[in-house]
């Protein structure tokens, strides 16, 4: 049997789209029979400092500093690294790991390559966009005029390095190191296709994520505000945006409904998810993201952007747009809403989309190569 030590800092209940996806890649992997697996990552609040969720998966839980669950600061970061490393010095003492499989090429990687130096374990990173110069405009700008020398080294080291998207391929190439190409490889994200259930649509539109000005929710309310559409539009999110978004919403003729920050596997998302009609992503930068994913296996018409990880997702089976422009979202949106073939189509291209290219069973076979 294969034994892979993982290494994530945002791991469920944890982080944002990187958590569930590492999640479910790890639990798929110890179903397999062939592989074991270990997880260190970081403890919060109440919960387990050690959980069993099979005979073949085990999650270790340090001692950190984190104030909150959707988000964590480098400082905070630092913390993990340093409790980390006690519990991977301690799990190695017992154990004798194939391969250490690293979630962010920082901060985690930094204890990755640690523990290659000290015991001689070889690592695989995959990255998730915020540990790439260049990404994340939001958070990480100013911090990543620090971490080249850093970024280079850990990536250098790794057996290969792996990312979810062809966008953010190019974009480790570019901004960290070109002479990495031959062991960079794309393995998109995996997305259980049974996890949501389609239910009879609604005349609604969710659009969720954080509440942050690349995520581009204002420029969904400014698309539906100048009339009713016949649609109501949810959005699923908390983030600094809120009270400005709430104020523009104020204006639209067509109702909006605010849901706050909502529990990925709770019966209210669920439910927003598996009823709505149409699903909207016009975030300006994202590497593969699973909201697209979950939107489009429970069959919603996809609206997103023509840039960065979007348009490689979605591919035919969704609507692209110019990022910033409300106007021509207001147009494609009118283009499914007043014609319910095409609506009925692109909700049929979504799901076997989904299911050929994107479901567990195709990607875990990449990832075990690879592992």
């Amino acid at each position: 049997m294969k034994r892979i030590l993982v290494l994530n800092y945002e791991f469920p209940p944890l982080g944002g789209g990187a958590s569930p996806v590492s999640y479910e890649l790890a639990k798929k992997l110890s179903e397999t029979g062939d592989i074991d697996i270990d997880v260190v990552t970081m403890g919060y609040k109440n919960l387990p400092k050690y959980e069993e969720v099979n005979k073949n998966f085990r999650i270790h839980r340090v001692k950190c500093w984190r104030s909150k669950k959707e988000l964590c600061h480098p400082w905070e970061q630092a913390t993990y690294l340093v409790s980390g490393w006690f519990k991977c010095k301690e799990l190695l003492k017992k154990n004798k790991y194939d391969v250490c499989h690293c979630h962010f090429i920082i901060p985690t990687g930094v204890l990755a390559l640690r523990l290659k130096k000290k015991f001689g374990l070889p690592y695989v990173v995959t990255s998730h966009g915020s540990d790439v110069p260049g990404f994340n405009t939001d958070r990480f700008k100013f911090l990543h005029n620090f971490t080249g020398h850093l970024l280079r080294k850990i990536t250098l080291e790794a057996k290969t390095i792996i990312s979810p998207s062809n966008y953010l391929k190019d974009l480790i190439l570019k901004n960290i190191s070109a002479t990495i190409e031959d062991k960079t490889v794309v393995i998109p994200n995996g997305i259980d296709t049974s996890k949501f259930t389609p239910q009879v649509k609604k005349k609604q539109i969710l659009s969720s994520g954080r509440l942050l000005p690349r995520k581009g929710f204002q420029y969904l309310i400014q698309a539906v505000s100048s009339e009713n559409i016949g649609y109501e539009v949810h959005i699923a999110g908390d983030g600094p945006m809120m009270s400005e978004l709430k104020k523009l919403a104020e204006k639209s003729k067509t109702r909006i409904v605010f849901h706050g920050w909502l529990d990925n596997n709770g019966r209210e998302y669920k439910d927003l998810l598996e009823q709505s009609a149409i699903f909207v992503l016009v975030s300006e930068k994202e590497n593969a993201p699973i909201a697209l994913l979950e939107a489009m296996s429970v069959g919603c018409a996809v609206i997103t952007t023509n840039v960065s990880g979007c348009p490689e997702t979605v591919g035919n089976a969704g609507l692209l747009i110019n990022p910033r422009d409300s106007d021509d979202l207001k147009t494609k949106l009118n283009g499914i809403i007043n014609h319910q073939d095409r609506l009925s189509r692109l909700q049929m291209l979504a799901t076997e989309r989904v299911k050929s290219v994107y479901s567990w069973n195709v990607i875990l076979k990449e990832y075990i190569k690879v592992l």
